[in-house]
Formats: C-alpha cells, structure tokens, sequence
C-alpha cells in the first residue's frame, strides 16, 4: 500500500509536514549511530545534514548498488527488494535509526521497510509542502526521476500542500548521472546541467517559475551546477535539512553513548563495493572504509575492504 500522508502537525518526516521550531541542545553532543540509506550515492546529501546537526553521531551510509538505478525500476521489483535490503543493511550496521534518504524507495515502500525492521526508519518525500509556501509565483518546478513522478503519493502530496499552485514536472535519470559523476570527481559540462533541466522551462509556464524542488536526493550534489545554468534567479529546495531534524527526533534516548562511537562506515550490496570508482566518490564525502553486504532472504554478511 501506498505511504499514507500523515496527518497535519503530526511530527513526521519534515519535508511534507509542519515544521514547527525545535532545537536540539541535548543532541548536539549525543552519541547513537544512523544509517543512511540510498540506490548510489546521491543520499549523501543526507548524510552530511544529519551529521551537521549532530556532529557527536555515527552516519553510516549504504547503498544499493546491486541494484542502481532505482528509477528505472519496475514497482514490484523495488517493493519485494528493498524490505530485504533494510534487513541486511540493518544486521550490518546495526544503527539505532534507518532513514531511506531516497524518494523513490520512500515514495514506494517506506510501509513495508518499516514492517520489516525493529529500529524507527525515516523516509524522504519531495519538498513539495515548502516549496508551495516559499513560491511566490505559484508556479513550482518538479525535478524528479521519472519513478517519483509517476507515484500515487506524490500527486496526493501535490493535491494536499499546493492545490493552489501549478507544477511543472519533469524526469531526468541523465541528472541522477551526472550527479554520480560529479561524486566521483569529474567535471561534466555546464550544458549538460542546462539541458537536464531545461524541460522545466521549456514550455510558456515555465517562464513563471521561482521554485524547483529537488526531488531525488542525488541532486542537491549539483544544486551550484543547476543554479549557474538556470534561464534566471530561482530557489532550489529539498528535505535533507528536514530530514536530519526528524532523524534526531527519533533517535532512541538509549543510543549508543558518544564516547563508543566509531569512525564512519560504507556499505553497499555488490561485492565489488570497493571498485575504485565507487570508492572514489564515499572517500569524497568522508567514507573511507567500504564494507560488501550480501543480500538474502534474511541474512546479512559484511567483509571490511
């Protein structure tokens, strides 16, 4: 079944909820350990949001690389994947919460990844609901992979928080890879950004947009390339910050103390999560370390590379 949209001022995962004004003094220096989780390598961004905000936290980081893209996977594939997948990850890692820092796979089957682990699991869905208070226009740009935007709960998102405004979506996975190869430390050309984006503005609406959100967690890693190719001065928006302030709302008060804590671990579901590329891009970001994490029906193994 479909992720159902919480219930107004209900503290849920922040990018389509209220957000009322909380800080975190206790949290600051508190220990715990969180796994972030994601297809390649675009929840990244997540993860240093979370890290940012509690900087006495383990981030974790996996990635489904047995599996990637998702986006252009079918819905049933991802569905029965991904609760064995958490499991794995889970059993690997053994984080005190699990965030899918991923629209498609939260989008789809936050539920049943819920179902299936015994940790609180945070999910990620398009910025929708801020970007429809922040546009002044009303007109919002939609950025997404084409799997977000065909799912059911992203146009009940829309019908919900910007009934009012007109969204103009569209799909890219040729950003998801570019993004992966400015991960990696390449340099893909200026044009290429603009013409992945470009479609936005393409028709005569698109001459009204002042907001796009960023709705795969991969393009916030190039928001400085999309707002140098932009056709004027607009507002790029995603969940990451919103997702880090739910993620330490969830964190057990038991957590691991800070004083346990260990250096940051990768891992991911092939066995050659250490190849140099994909290595490459975790070093990047501060994940030196790669484990492989077999995925079975129940089981998990993890060899330190």
């Amino acid at each position: 079944m479909p992720c159902p949209i919480p219930a107004r001022g209900e503290l849920e995962y922040g990018a389509c909820m209220s957000e009322p004004t909380v800080s975190y003094p206790s949290r600051a220096g508190h220990g715990g350990r969180v796994l972030v989780f994601d297809s390649g390598v675009g929840g990244l961004t997540v993860a240093g949001e979370i890290a940012a905000l509690a900087p006495g936290l383990t981030v974790d980081y996996a990635a489904d690389t047995g599996f990637f893209p998702y986006g252009d996977k079918s819905d049933a594939a991802l569905r029965e994947r991904l609760p064995r997948v958490a499991r794995a990850l889970v059993a690997a890692a053994r984080p005190d919460v699990f965030v899918i820092a991923c629209n498609t796979a939260s989008t789809l089957a936050l539920p049943q990844v819920r179902a299936a682990l015994e940790i609180p699991v945070v999910g990620t869905v398009p910025a929708i609901k801020p970007a429809a208070a922040a546009s002044r226009s009303h007109v919002i740009g939609l950025l997404a992979t084409p799997g977000t935007l065909s799912r059911d709960y992203t146009a009940r998102l829309i019908s919900e928080f910007a009934a009012h405004a007109q969204i103009i979506a569209h799909g890219s996975l040729e950003l998801v890879r570019l993004a992966e190869a400015h991960a990696a430390g390449d340099t893909p050309p200026l044009d290429a950004f603009a013409a992945a984006q470009g479609p936005l503005f393409a028709g005569p609406a698109g001459a009204g947009i002042d907001t796009v959100v960023l709705a795969c967690t991969h393009f916030p890693l190039v928001r400085g390339q999309l707002i140098a190719t932009a056709p004027r001065p607009l507002t790029y928006i995603d969940s990451g910050a919103a997702i880090a302030r739910q993620t330490l709302r969830l964190l057990p008060a038991a957590a691991t103390p800070s004083g346990a804590s260990r250096a940051p671990m990768a891992y991911a579901t092939r066995p050659d999560a250490a190849a140099p590329r994909f290595a490459r891009m975790l070093a990047r970001y501060g994940y030196p370390r790669v484990s492989a994490v077999t995925v079975s029906g129940a089981a998990a193994s993890g060899s330190p590379s």
